[in-house]
């Protein structure tokens, strides 16, 4: 494998290998935020798109299109319209979850309104759907549709498990499913669809993304308990705080003795927060490892979207999201 492009993060290395697809996606994407006659949605629109994201949905769409060799124009159309949809998600759960920061800057909800992040989330999803159907393809419109309606079942999956202390593990990975895999399995086999590829080829991209979306969140959930701050807004203890019930929770909860219990039925179930109880939650989660255990299950994600990608072209991209999947989970250490 050739190994040059892992000196530099994987995305980095994404992003230079489709740099020219990426300049006109990036093009599309303003020109398609614009409105005539309502000046707010590209401002609110602008604020978090031009906020130094990735781009990583965008990505896996023209990845997967290029690794089963396409060559048309509309695999820009779905690119944008994934980014789309992400930040139509991110503007809805910032008003969800009343947050503050995203990215490190002011959310669109505290610098305009929660009116206003609720409205133009919805006008991005409707131009999502514009930039879809002008792909002309039904199958990817199933995918994408289904995807959207999967990322909304998650959200209100998660407001019922929030400060449950009964949700199970299926709950939570249909949950991180809807909050992340979704969305990187639909870019991923979209991309393929578009391309024509061969079923095997599309349920591979398909697995990829899925797997490499759910490792990416339990990461997060698993650096929520045992990380620093990310420098980008990210807090640890923000999940603890907002009583989110993900897998360490869920694993000292069903090892928890009774005092234990106690403490997480008043803290996660009835909110009762007080100061030290973020660093004893932590201290029980250590004394019963379910942050190991979490980053198992992060590692076994990980190699299973590495594994899909066998059926694919041996090229430098494919090396590419395989090297992804490792990053993801490297900041496991």
């Amino acid at each position: 494998m050739d190994t040059q492009h892992m000196q530099d993060r994987p995305h980095d290395a994404l992003a230079a290998h489709l740099a020219d697809d990426l300049t006109a996606v990036n093009a599309l994407i303003r020109k398609t935020m614009a409105s005539e006659h309502a000046p707010r949605i590209p401002e609110v629109t602008a604020h978090l798109i031009e906020a130094g994201g990735k781009r990583i949905r965008p990505m896996l769409v023209l990845s997967a299109a290029e690794l089963c060799g396409y060559d048309g124009a509309h695999h820009h159309h779905l690119a944008a319209t994934v980014e789309f949809i992400h930040t139509a998600t991110l503007l809805h759960d910032d008003v969800v979850d009343e947050s503050a920061q995203r990215r490190g800057r002011a959310t669109a909800n505290l610098l305009w309104d929660n009116k206003s992040s609720v409205l133009v989330g919805d006008y991005l999803f409707a131009r999502a759907f514009q930039l879809m159907v002008a792909c002309g393809s039904l199958r990817v419109l199933d995918i994408l549709s289904n995807a959207s309606a999967t990322i909304a079942e998650g959200e209100v999956l998660q407001l019922t498990t929030a400060q449950n202390l009964g949700t199970t593990e299926d709950q939570y990975l249909r949950v991180i499913r809807g909050k992340t895999a979704a969305l990187f399995s639909a870019a991923t086999e979209s991309g393929a669809v578009l391309a024509g590829a061969s079923e095997d080829k599309v349920r591979a991209l398909f697995t990829y993304g899925d797997a490499l979306g759910i490792s990416f969140q339990m990461v997060d959930d698993f650096l929520d308990f045992g990380g620093a701050g990310d420098g980008i807004g990210k807090r640890i203890g923000d999940d603890f705080r907002e009583r989110k019930v993900t897998l360490p929770v869920i694993r000292a909860v069903a090892r928890a003795d009774e005092t234990e219990r106690a403490f997480w039925q008043r803290t996660i179930a009835k909110g009762d927060q007080q100061d030290g109880d973020f660093e004893q939650a932590c201290a029980i989660i250590a004394k019963h490892g379910t942050l190991e255990d979490t980053r198992t299950e992060a590692l076994e994600w990980s190699e299973r979207a590495k594994e899909a990608l066998i059926v694919l072209p041996d090229t430098p991209l494919r090396a590419m999201l395989s090297d992804l999947a490792t990053y993801v989970v490297q900041r496991l250490k």
